[in-house]
């Protein structure tokens, strides 16, 4: 893959994941599936990951696990700061569920990127050179 495109598929992943638990926290608390709702729920949470893209060390490493954790914290914190803003409450399971929901989905995907990659070198180094 060319390296110019994988900070853009990155945060393009990064934002995936906030859509995604989003999505499942919509449906396991029986809200309307409207895309409108969906948007309102996953945009404080995508502000967050956008300002963690801010730091250069996503800059630098988009798919490295140094990454991925300044992202999540970003998504974490500015995001539940944004909903108590709106919402004016914030229960502590909220809170809990939302730091591992996007820490799962957010270092997950470049965990697997990784392992990919490692298997990718280690199969170019068996295949015979002709």
């Amino acid at each position: 893959m060319a390296p110019a495109r994988i900070p853009a598929l990155a945060l393009a992943a990064d934002l995936v994941a906030v859509v995604v638990f989003a999505a499942i926290g919509r449906v396991s608390h029986a809200e309307p599936d409207s895309l409108l709702g969906l948007l309102g729920t996953a945009a404080p949470f995508a502000v967050g990951a956008v300002a963690g893209w801010v730091s250069p060390w996503v800059r630098g490493a988009p798919a490295g696990m140094l990454a991925g954790v300044t992202v999540v914290v970003g998504s974490v914190v500015v995001g539940l700061l944004l909903r108590f803003g709106f919402t004016g409450s914030l229960p502590w399971t909220f809170a809990l569920v939302t730091a591992v929901s996007l820490a799962v989905l957010m270092l997950g995907w470049r965990g697997v990127s990784m392992l990919v990659a490692r298997l990718g070198v280690a199969g170019e180094r068996r295949t015979p050179r002709g």
